[in-house]
């Protein structure tokens, strides 16, 4: 097992033992808990951890837990409903009663819930006396007097924690005879079905509902047995992170209505250990597949990064794959679809025809497919893909992350933030998980409150008794409301060049060597100061901005405010994290190619007639003249993606790409953590690794390896999991349940015989339910099962304590951001932006649902996506004489409807980024005059 980080307010992680892609534990980034140092399993920091008595045996356990967690970290048994490790405990279904004793006299003990007992060095408690094992019982029996005999039926089934919990408690038959209760069930949405019969009242889901993700629209009714747990009328769940019910949920009350349509049992899925592709955050999911087709995602728990919680777009985005959009053919311009060897053939003729190549690459597609590409074109003809804006952005960032005293924080991190700055990101839309992080931020307040008074934090409801409406300050400047606005202590709306040069004069207000900022208003000069005045007096403080502005000069603010943090804690690195558009836009940038523009340049000159684009449409990239004159002056344009788009129809030859469950790779983080992917099932018809399109490898290691060697600033990513020659005991790790059924029967209907199972020679994973079931690397773990937990709640059988980090270490490789840039460094301050008193300047407004390419293909998540907009503050309407629904024309050709936003920074207008019905816009530029029928654009 690798070193692991525990303490060490934003320190450089400590080197563990690195393995290569031949196997063994990989280094792993585990700890930096953004604050002291903890306790370790066998000792405190003042000497002995305290000792339990368990059924007459002796264990250490964690001071400050209580005694459920403390049960469970042992990897011992106990039931319990309503506790969550995420969530403390409130004890309301009185499941996890346990005898207490007195003292070694004592032989009768009394009954205390164990999630409501802290535990003490010496303490005395049996888990198997007949008192308690009686009282589990009769509990569970009162629980189940109204729950339906539906598990053959339930979607829930074979992984319910209610069932696995029935059995252990030993509750086999019922005696209750009498007529149940019965509710009405309710529409939530394209997301979540409900069916509130199977409710036992354990209070999860509205705890995690309102108190932990901040949600107001689901709420509990009645009492007694009619209590209801929904809203106050039927519609979609409002909060981004309600698909975490699914999970949260111990029945089948809440679940995933997107599985619903092609529905298997959970040991009937096909799994493989993956990441999000949907933003940078670099969530862990576990896809899972039957019948050939990607049927749903859950959340695959990682100690540093998410945690146990995904976000929606995260979770139901996945329909892509499975989508009319899919490319499962080659198709040519001239000929129409071709098949696999007919299309490889032609792509190598082509190639071999060029006169010169140049290849664009893609923030969505991994590390070893862009640099496949970069290696058949050459580095020098090798570019980003990405706009000028977003480039310039994307540089911008990574200079400051390398040369400035900054670390990347993690989501356990930033939950442990106790004063925050969020710079022009509306985070809640670019980086869910992390506005997530955020809410828990402010309550470390609260925390800190209870803890004065003796209230352990795991107390829940009496930690938000006593600390009330306490929050640690959290501060917002964005130029339009987010979601965070209510548990911000200020929010500030302002356009872009106003939000920079607040965070510049925030900066001048922490260190005073820093530029000073002239012609600040008095708001913004009062606010500079509240704002300086909370980091600086923060243990903690954490500075969070991102890409979404599209502005160099907030990043640069940003940085500017690290840095200042950063000078007067004499050089303590400060914790900052920069939300990305996708899931490998990091990755890319650290490549360092040139941006599209330079791509068009080379074509227009003639250096190169032959245009290769790896999954990415460029459309979404640049102005819709500049594309069509980039694919009309190429003499041959092929596209490699797995779905098909405007630029994929138009190209000479289109291939088809495996998607991100079909295929292995490595993403990079925001956090700067690269984490290997794999595939969940084979690439579907004639879908290929988009890197084998590309070159001559044939092993992903032989390719992850050359990358390592060209660019040693990946030279660690081989540590990111095990390679294809890792073996358990010679046994490969299996992507299929011990359970799986039906594979002789699966494809009768086509052949008589079974096939064999698919050979993968590019992982430690099989397409099989054979092999090893035990001591897997988490990096490799495809699903978590355990004896008597068939639920999400096994997981805890995999943590070296309840809720903490993965035994063996949470997946991944910190590539940069580990605080070792350099020393304070200041920019030189932006310009004042000169006030126009008849134009707005455009800037974008991120959607969770709708911004997204890949989860546009997504029924249910397209379902939630607004229609187009130009979105106006109410007084700026006034001005222009605009009326909410007009449609005004933005640019030529291009008509919105006008929707009036109140909180929208004045002088602002605001366009939905990323939406399918929008061309691209060159957004957070120029000042726009939007105009009414029968005016002249500007």
């Amino acid at each position: 097992m690798p070193d692991k980080i525990v303490g060490n307010d934003f320190g450089p992680p400590k080197a563990g033992p690195k393995d290569g892609l031949q196997g063994g534990s990989p280094h792993k980034i585990v700890g930096n808990d953004f604050g002291p140092p903890k306790a370790g399993p066998e000792g405190g920091l003042h000497g002995r951890s305290p000792h339990i008595e368990i059924d007459g045996k002796s264990y250490p356990v964690k001071a400050g837990d209580n005694l459920l967690q403390a049960i469970l970290s042992l990897g011992l048994d106990l039931p319990y409903f309503c506790w969550h490790p995420a969530m403390g405990s409130v004890g309301a279904c009185r499941q996890c009663g346990v005898i207490q004793f007195k003292d070694t006299d004592d032989t009768q003990g009394r009954l205390v819930m164990a999630c409501m007992t802290p535990v003490a060095d010496g303490m005395r408690i049996s888990l198997q006396g007949e008192t308690a094992k009686g009282f589990r019982a009769g509990i569970l029996e009162l629980l189940m007097t109204n729950h339906p005999h539906d598990c053959p039926v339930c979607e829930e089934g074979g992984e319910c924690h209610l069932q696995d919990m029935t059995v252990m408690t030993g509750h086999t038959f019922r005696q209750y005879r009498g007529l149940k209760r019965t509710h009405r069930n309710q529409d939530l949405g394209p997301f979540i079905n409900h069916e509130m019969n199977r409710c036992i009242a354990c209070y999860r889901c509205v705890r995690y509902y309102q108190d932990y993700c901040g949600g107001d629209d689901l709420q509990v009714f009645a009492s007694h047995n009619h209590v209801y747990f929904g809203r106050h009328e039927d519609g979609a769940l409002e909060n981004e992170f309600s698909g975490n019910l699914v999970e949260v949920c111990p029945t089948g009350v809440f679940t995933d209505k997107t599985f619903s349509h092609h529905y298997s049992r959970k040991w009937d899925l096909q799994t493989a250990p993956s990441i999000c592709v949907h933003c940078g955050i670099g969530c862990n999911t576990s896809p899972g597949e039957r019948y050939g087709s990607l049927r749903r995602i859950v959340n695959r728990y990682h100690g540093e990064v998410n945690g146990y919680f995904l976000c929606d777009r995260g979770r139901f985005g996945y329909g892509f794959v499975n989508g009319p959009a899919r490319l499962h053919q080659a198709r040519s311009a001239e000929d129409g679809p071709l098949d696999a060897r007919t299309a490889a053939n032609r792509f190598t003729a082509t190639l071999k025809d060029a006169k010169g190549m140049i290849g664009i690459g893609s923030p969505r597609a991994s590390l070893e497919a862009n640099f496949a590409l970069r290696e058949l074109v050459g580095a020098e003809r090798f570019y980003a893909g990405i706009g000028a804006v977003e480039h310039g952005c994307l540089r911008t960032l990574l200079g400051i992350v390398r040369d400035f005293p900054v670390r990347l924080v993690s989501m356990r991190e930033a939950e442990r933030a106790d004063a925050v700055l969020v710079l022009g990101e509306d985070v809640t839309q670019t980086a869910p998980r992390l506005a997530l992080a955020l809410r828990q931020a402010v309550r470390n307040r609260a925390l800190a409150i209870a803890g004065d008074v003796g209230i352990p934090r795991w107390q829940d409801a009496a930690v938000r008794e006593a600390a009330q409406t306490e929050k640690s300050p959290l501060f917002v400047a964005s130029p339009a409301p987010t979601r965070l606005d209510e548990v911000a202590a200020r929010a500030c709306r302002a356009g872009p060049d106003a939000i920079a040069r607040l965070g510049f004069a925030i900066a001048h207000r922490i260190y005073p060597e820093a530029p000073a900022v002239a012609g600040l208003t008095p708001e913004h000069a009062a606010l500079a100061a509240e704002i300086a005045e909370a980091l600086a007096g923060a243990e903690r403080p954490l500075i969070a901005s991102g890409t979404g502005c599209l502005s160099e000069d907030v990043l640069r603010a940003a940085g500017q405010i690290a840095a200042a943090l950063a000078a007067k804690q004499q050089g303590q690195p400060t914790g900052v994290h920069f939300a990305v558009p996708e899931c490998n836009s990091l990755g890319l940038a650290m490549m360092e190619a040139q941006a599209l523009a330079h791509a068009c340049q080379a074509i227009e000159s003639g250096i190169a007639d032959t245009l290769v684009v790896l999954e990415n449409d460029l459309y979404r990239r640049a102005d819709k003249a500049a594309i069509d004159a980039l694919l009309e002056q190429a003499k041959q344009v092929i596209v490699i993606d797995h779905t098909l788009h405007e630029t994929a129809e138009r190209a000479d030859l289109a291939l088809p790409a495996a998607s991100f469950a079909e295929t292995e790779g490595t993403l990079v983080s925001s956090e700067g953590r690269a984490q290997r992917f794999f595939s969940a099932m084979q690439p579907a018809g004639d879908s290929r690794d988009a890197w084998r399109w590309l070159g001559p490898w044939t092993r992903i290691d032989d390719l992850t390896r050359a990358l390592t060697e060209l660019l040693p600033v990946f030279g660690e990513i081989t540590g990111c999991a095990p390679g294809a020659a890792f073996r358990i005991a010679g046994q490969k790790i299996p992507r299929q349940p011990h359970r799986y059924s039906g594979r002789t029967a699966m494809l009768a209907d086509i052949r008589i015989h079974e096939p064999k199972q698919p050979e993968d020679a590019d992982s430690a994973l099989a397409f099989s339910m054979e092999g090893a079931a035990n001591d897997r690397p988490p990096a490799l773990n495809p699903f978590v099962w355990a004896p008597g937990w068939n639920s999400n709640q096994s997981v805890g059988k995999f943590q070296d304590e309840a809720g903490g980090h993965l035994r063996g270490g949470d997946p991944g490789i910190r590539l940069i951001g580990d605080g070792g840039g350099g020393r304070a460094q200041w920019f030189e301050l932006p310009e004042a932006e000169a006030a126009s008193s008849d134009a707005l300047r455009l800037v974008p407004l991120y959607h969770i649902f709708g911004s997204d390419e890949t989860s546009m293909h997504s029924p249910a998540v397209a379902e939630r996506a607004p229609h187009p907009y130009l979105a106006v503050n109410p007084e700026d309407a006034v001005r222009y004489g605009l009326a909410e629904g007009e449609e005004v024309e933005l640019t030529t050709d291009v008509w919105l409807p006008v929707k009036l936003l109140p909180g929208l920074a004045a002088c602002v207008a605001g366009v939905p980024a990323g939406l399918p019905d929008l061309p691209f816009l060159e957004t957070a530029s120029r000042p726009r005059t939007p105009n009414k029928p029968g005016e002249n654009t500007p």
